[in-house]
């Protein structure tokens, strides 16, 4: 009996651990001072990325370590383009909401299903 409950446990905590939100989809956040307008990122699996309705950030990668999520991209500027790359600590993912930290800004993403 002690064995079936062990083994019955060790299956249920496997299957908790084994739940991670997937960080790939498509994440928006309200445009500041467009009421009703959206921004974001969709992250592709393969680690391509793409903007979305962002016209002067162009995003064309990710990759994730751990809780460091990396994206690359294209700033597009007046007669000028610079490649950037910037790191984010994931500090919260959930099904339906990413948070991310960037040099003490915090960024809250919402999912939006296809």
């Amino acid at each position: 009996m002690n064995k079936l409950l062990c083994t019955a446990a060790a299956l249920l905590l496997a299957s908790c651990a084994s739940h991670r939100a997937e960080i790939t989809g498509c994440w928006v956040q309200p445009v500041p001072g467009q009421p009703g307008a959206m921004q974001g990122i969709r992250l592709l699996p393969g680690g391509k990325a793409e903007s979305v309705n962002m016209h002067t950030l162009v995003y064309t990668g990710w990759s994730r370590n751990g809780n460091i999520l990396t994206l690359r991209g294209k700033s597009i500027g007046n007669k000028n383009s610079a490649a950037f790359t910037s790191r984010a600590v994931i500090t919260s993912l959930t099904d339906g909401k990413l948070e991310l930290e960037t040099d003490g800004q915090k960024d809250a993403y919402t999912r939006v299903k296809p």
